[in-house]
């Protein structure tokens, strides 16, 4: 079992879902988080100085079958590019179990 986790823009995360949908990946988690970037300049709107440091961006966790890691990557790769900097980051990393908490199961059938 493999753990997908990446960090999007916030703009491509329902472009992310539907490809990730498509792929038959229908469980995951995210949530909303701030980064810092590559920018240190601040910029002024309307009156107000703010960072451009700190990037708002949708962290997801995707925890699938071996199989799943090459199609679950792909999806996410084409659904989050823009071709500019900050689109985000993928990484992977291995599972070692996993558990079904209603029934007890264990492996890589909990995960369907």
């Amino acid at each position: 079992m493999k753990k997908i986790e990446a960090i999007i823009r916030k703009s491509k995360y329902g472009a992310v879902k539907e490809a990730l949908h498509a792929e038959d990946v229908i469980f995951f988690t995210y949530w909303d988080v701030t980064g810092v970037g590559h920018e240190k300049e601040g910029h002024v709107y309307r009156g107000v100085s703010y960072s451009t440091s700190d990037i708002q961006r949708r962290f997801l966790s995707i925890v699938v079958n071996d199989d799943y890691e090459a199609p679950t990557v792909k999806a996410i790769l084409k659904a989050a590019a823009t071709g500019d900097v900050g689109d985000g980051k993928i990484f992977v990393s291995d599972i070692i179990e996993s558990y079904r908490i209603r029934t007890g199961e264990k492996g890589s059938k909990t995960l369907k």
